[in-house]
């Protein structure tokens, strides 16, 4: 790493005495991550057990199907009013209601299932969960930029993708498990309710530094600025369709299920396994990547780990033997934490504090999306060209996207240390300037370790 910081930078020596912990030190930043583990570990335990049990009542793969729906159209509808609201209104008061939102549909679930009630209350459930997610995930990056120093943000990235990930792994366990033993889902939904509510307790605990809030009108202008911003951000924008191609080309997971039967003949067990060693090599890559610290040529790194990510997925395809499959799913998993860490350190560094959660709302629209479609593209490739073509000419694409995307944003490879823009350190200073002579700022005093790096 240069010894010199990029201008606006805050940390341009920071690998010379990286502590891989240093997230993890601050108790509002452990906060923040139990509930975030709590709320995702929920998210995974219902995802399997809802669709369990609808299918076991209604037979019907549409039943199935429209689980989803239900829950992205909360997604499409609201994601750029909810941004506006969090930037306008307390985000952590937000993230509390939203995560109690949850809950509370998910002790309602556990009340249907118990009572075996009608399937679309059922359906409304999901609907209300799908409600308390659009607006819960733009206070996340609002709140991580809250509870850890500026300099800290990759290393809080690094973590909680780490944590989201052994959520995602340990949930479906858990919760296919509990129902085994139990004989009845109604328990289940009971407990992720609890967890749930766990989680808002802990989201309430914490004590963020002030955020500026937006004080804009509300027009159609407003409504639209996350949209602009990211594309004024080149970087920004250039991550986030990095990622948002590959996810739509190169979703070698979605046809897991015909891989393991079809191609390598494991069966169920074999495609647990599968499952497991995408989110294993998702866990693992990002505590190294907590443990190696600041990324000296973060563009470059950006670029090569999504070529790796398409490579990876054209290893998979072409795969007959169950280790060579199991290592491309590692390193699948690999990649693309690498990819998240970065985007994600991105968007807290290149993102003022008034326009968190408008950014955040684009971001959860698109990611969500394209893993969303991402499954439906590659049912439709697969059926066209089959599974093996399908996931390879998804490899091949992304390939080709990596050097597009190079040339379009020559920004990307020429990105060192992410460090914050110039003129976003003078867009926050000028507002906190604003609000002390304003006297609007927090009654609450910051605490030291919640102060960003200057």
């Amino acid at each position: 790493m240069s010894s010199n910081p990029q201008p606006g930078g805050d940390g341009g020596d920071a690998n010379l005495h990286h502590d891989a912990y240093a997230a993890l030190r601050h108790l509002d930043f452990r906060l923040f991550v139990s509930g975030n583990f709590l709320g995702s570990l929920s998210r995974s335990i219902l995802s399997v057990i809802v669709g369990y049990e609808l299918y076991l009542r209604t037979d019907s793969a549409l039943a199935l199907g429209l689980v989803g729906l239900v829950q992205i159209i909360p997604n499409v509808v609201l994601a750029l009013p909810a941004g506006q609201y969090v930037d306008r209104h307390d985000h952590q008061r937000i993230a509390v209601v939203a995560t109690c939102l949850n809950a509370t549909a998910a002790a309602i679930l556990a009340l249907l299932s118990w009572a075996h009630g009608p399937l679309w209350v059922i359906y409304a459930c999901l609907f209300l969960i799908g409600i308390g997610r659009v607006f819960n995930s733009p206070t996340q990056g609002t709140l991580l930029a809250a509870v850890v120093p500026a300099r800290e943000y990759g290393n809080a990235s690094a973590w909680g993708s780490s944590v989201s990930q052994f959520a995602s792994v340990l949930g479906p366990v858990l919760g296919g498990f509990a129902v085994a033993a139990l004989g009845e889902e109604a328990p289940v939904y009971a407990a992720t309710a609890v967890m749930l509510f766990l989680a808002a307790l802990f989201y309430s605990r914490l004590r963020p530094r002030p955020i500026h809030k937006s004080t804009e009108p509300v027009t159609r202008e407003s409504l639209f600025a996350g949209f602009r911003f990211i594309a004024d951000s080149k970087v920004l924008l250039a991550a986030i369709m990095l990622d948002m191609v590959a996810v739509l080309l190169g979703g070698a997971t979605a046809l897991l299920p015909i891989f393991a039967e079809d191609i390598l003949h494991v069966g169920a067990t074999g495609l647990g396994v599968m499952r497991a060693s995408v989110a294993i090599g998702a866990i693992l890559m990002s505590f190294a990547v907590a443990h190696k610290g600041e990324f000296r040529r973060a563009g470059v790194t950006l670029l090569a780990t999504v070529a790796g990510f398409g490579l990876a997925t054209i290893l998979f395809g072409l795969s007959t033997w169950m280790p060579l499959s199991l290592l491309a799913l590692f390193l699948i998993g690999a990649f693309d934490s690498i990819s998240v860490v970065i985007r994600t350190t991105l968007e807290l560094r290149f993102t003022p504090d008034d326009m968190r959660g408008r950014v955040g709302s684009i971001h959860y629209l698109f990611i969500g999306m394209s893993n969303e479609f991402g499954e439906f593209e590659s049912g439709v490739a697969a059926a066209i060209f089959g599974a093996t073509g399908a996931v390879v000419l998804g490899g091949i694409g992304t390939l080709l996207v990596v050097p597009a995307i190079a040339l379009i944003w020559p920004q990307v490879p020429r990105l060192r240390e992410i460090v914050t823009p110039p003129e976003v350190a003078a867009r926050q200073a000028a507002s906190e300037v604003i609000e002390d002579e304003a006297g609007t700022g927090s009654a609450r005093d910051p605490k030291p370790t919640a102060t960003p790096a200057a």
